[in-house]
């Protein structure tokens, strides 16, 4: 299970379309509102949420294992771990988690 959360709205990443990602981050950023969106992946290897700098911070779990490294190092490639993240980069990540 891969799921996506912007904000408060939440969709399975197989329902997950650019026009969706677009909409839900253009509408906060017209409210003025940070930005906090979240990859929630639960399948395989893989037991991990990512987040932007914007999110609330949870507390840090175990270290991350080697599939979850890879997507760890894909998410920082896209610089989602930056505050000013791009949605076409945010769109392009969740695009390889879906092939």
């Amino acid at each position: 299970m891969i799921r996506v959360r912007i904000g408060d709205a939440e969709r399975e990443l197989s329902s997950v379309s650019e026009s969706w990602v677009n909409q839900q981050i253009n509408r906060r950023k017209a409210d003025i509102q940070s930005v906090c969106a979240r990859v929630i992946i639960r399948q395989d290897q893989l037991n991990m949420t990512l987040s932007t700098p914007s999110c609330p911070k949870g507390t840090g779990g175990r270290p991350p294992n080697r599939y979850e490294k890879q997507v760890f190092d894909l998410w920082e490639k896209r610089g989602l771990n930056k505050e000013q993240f791009t949605v076409g980069n945010l769109i392009t990540f969740l695009k390889q988690l879906k092939s």
